[in-house]
């Protein structure tokens, strides 16, 4: 099945998506968060899909969510290596694909997919990366030693709802992940503030081509480098995108597809602009990339005492 899928993951995958580049100094102060830190996100009504840019984002539509614990960033490289540690998980981009007669050789070995940038010789964005793995990313031996606070990467559903069960919470759905993102603002949340600068991670400059890295990062930053919404969650927009239990649909898709939410740092004005919180996009649920990690949430907790 992930061979099937991986053979045509460059058209698959025409959103947004890097490995990690060498970048300015980083522009922003991360804070001293702690991980697998909570926060209450009380229940509410929201219009879901407001103001959609895209077709699949609408119709605009009232939702009413309870209230949840959400862990207040992206779950990180520290925190899945506990997890492996503890239970010796292998995830879907360290199996071996099952053999489909034509694949590429690569494509026939573990591995997963990588964004490149394109040249005239060779216009594609992605690239099948053997040995890419959440614990090397790019798949070109880099690793991650000293990135224990950036999000994990290269996590298929399977690999994040593991996670999940081992961690005793759950995945959120798009509607309880949109509203969290929202934060009860009337405005839609932007990745700028009114003087023009960055309050998230994201693309600037003109994609593909070059990231100038303005807001101090041209890949994945550590968790909490920007400012909290105001229910206290970081990196609801940019930085990596995040699973949701939603199922999505797809013509191309060689597998079922999920819908995954809040952009990543590929995402550019110029191209795609889905670091909105109502921005959605459908992913095979076999098959993690260089920007796609997840959080969590706990419905079983109760609420804060008043």
């Amino acid at each position: 099945m992930r061979a099937a899928l991986a053979i045509t993951f460059c058209a698959l995958l025409a959103a947004c998506g890097t490995e990690e580049q060498a970048g300015p100094p980083q522009a922003n102060t991360c804070t001293g968060l702690t991980q697998d830190a909570m926060v209450w996100v009380p229940g509410g009504t929201f219009t879901m899909g407001e103001n959609p840019r895209y077709p699949e984002e609408g119709p605009p539509r009232q939702v009413t969510v309870e209230g949840f614990w959400m862990d207040a960033h992206e779950v990180t490289n520290a925190q899945f290596e506990a997890f492996v540690a503890a239970t010796g998980y292998v995830t879907m981009a360290e199996r071996a694909p099952p053999p489909i007669p034509g694949a590429p050789p690569e494509m026939l070995q573990p591995g997963s997919a990588v964004f490149r940038v394109p040249t005239p010789d060779n216009p594609a964005w992605w690239r099948w990366a053997v040995g890419a793995q959440w614990r090397d990313p790019a798949g070109d031996g880099a690793g991650i030693a000293g990135q224990d606070r950036r999000p994990v990467v290269q996590i298929a559903y399977q690999d994040a709802a593991a996670y999940a069960a081992w961690a005793g919470k759950a995945l959120p759905s798009e509607e309880q992940w949109e509203y969290a993102a929202r934060a009860g603002a009337s405005a839609v949340p932007e990745p700028v503030d009114a003087g023009g600068k960055p309050q998230a991670n994201y693309y600037q400059g003109v994609f593909p081509a070059r990231d100038l890295g303005e807001d101090g990062f041209t890949g994945r930053a550590p968790v909490g480098c920007f400012a909290a919404n105001a229910f206290g969650l970081h990196d609801m927009i940019g930085n990596v995108w995040e699973w949701t239990t939603t199922s999505g649909t797809r013509a191309d898709a060689a597998e079922p597809v999920g819908v995954i939410k809040g952009g990543s740092f590929l995402c550019a004005a110029n191209y795609c602009a889905r670091y909105r919180p109502a921005a959605r996009q459908f992913q095979e649920r076999g098959l993690g990339t260089d920007h796609i990690g997840f959080r969590l949430i706990d419905t079983r907790r109760p609420p804060p005492e008043d």
